[in-house]
């Protein structure tokens, strides 16, 4: 027997911000920061799921080596930059990784883990969901994973790319999965519907992420600072009305470059310079929406 998919109409009810109970945060703060860094592991028999140079003659080539060394020059030396400047100024973010990343890449999430970092599923290998034999399976291999390492059940997922089938969120709430970073199209954390209940969308983003800005766009070093900031200072003046969540999603291929980690840090300094913002996981911002819809 089948069933209809849900289309994104038939999960959430349109809601205008303005029109919404307040949500309030602990502390008389106003608004949260939720930084995402995202680790993966790319398939050297496939096709790399970005690429900064492309192939010669306009040929897709297998193996790519050049691109798959783009990345991997992030998980050996950019996460580290990115490590270090996040412990320096006391900013716990959410990893967003990979299930395989813990296998091929454990001196990482050992780090993460000694840190006290959210674990996050990303996709078993960073393969759009469209292309997974079995969304299923690897889910769940994914939640086995980071639940062997950490000894937590991951109640978050961030698809590879955002990708999603019209079954994804239906297979992630029957996994026990609590929140969803796929759905870029609020400020406030919403309940999408799913055919075993509800499941929470935070506001993740495509606007302060580093792929699209640098990987998809080439924009300069510092422009992505320039527009988180600005990002930022609106979010921030509207905050004083209505509480907003702001995403910052980094990738160490990307953000954690030599060229790019100074303007990373300046960024943080403009925000922490601001009172009345936490610097919350993805969890902690699941724990206080879920207090707000139970008042």
């Amino acid at each position: 027997m089948t069933t209809t998919p849900m289309k994104p109409w038939d999960r959430i009810d349109y809601s205008a911000i303005i029109d919404r109970p307040p949500l309030k945060l602990p502390d008389d703060a106003r608004m949260v920061v939720w930084t995402i860094v995202n680790v993966e592991d790319w398939d050297i028999d496939s096709p790399m799921p970005r690429q900064v140079l492309s192939p010669p003659q306009g040929q897709p080539l297998q193996p790519d080596i050049p691109n798959w060394s783009w990345h991997e020059y992030g998980m050996r030396v950019g996460f580290w930059r990115i490590h270090e400047l996040l412990n320096n100024i006391g900013v716990t973010p959410t990893l967003a990784t990979n299930g395989r990343v813990l296998e091929t890449y454990k001196r990482i999430a050992q780090a993460a883990l000694e840190d006290n970092w959210e674990f996050m599923g990303h996709g078993y290998v960073q393969r759009p969901m469209h292309k997974v034999d079995d969304q299923r399976a690897a889910i769940r291999k994914t939640i086995d994973a980071i639940k062997e390492l950490t000894g937590k059940t991951p109640v978050g997922w961030e698809s590879p790319g955002l990708t999603e089938t019209f079954d994804t969120l239906d297979i992630l709430a029957q996994e026990g999965i609590e929140y969803v970073a796929d759905w870029v199209f609020d400020d406030q954390p919403v309940q999408l519907k799913t055919k075993s209940g509800p499941i929470v969308s935070l506001p993740y983003t495509v606007e302060t992420n580093d792929v699209p800005f640098f990987g998809l766009q080439s924009h300069g070093s510092d422009d992505f600072m320039k527009r988180a900031v600005a990002q930022f200072d609106q979010l921030y003046k509207e905050s004083e009305k209505i509480t907003r969540i702001m995403a910052i999603s980094v990738h160490p291929y990307l953000s954690g470059v030599p060229h790019r980690i100074g303007y990373l840090e300046q960024l943080y300094a403009h925000i922490q310079a601001k009172p009345g913002v936490k610097f919350w996981t993805g969890a902690e911002t699941l724990d206080w929406y879920n207090t707000q819809i139970k008042e």
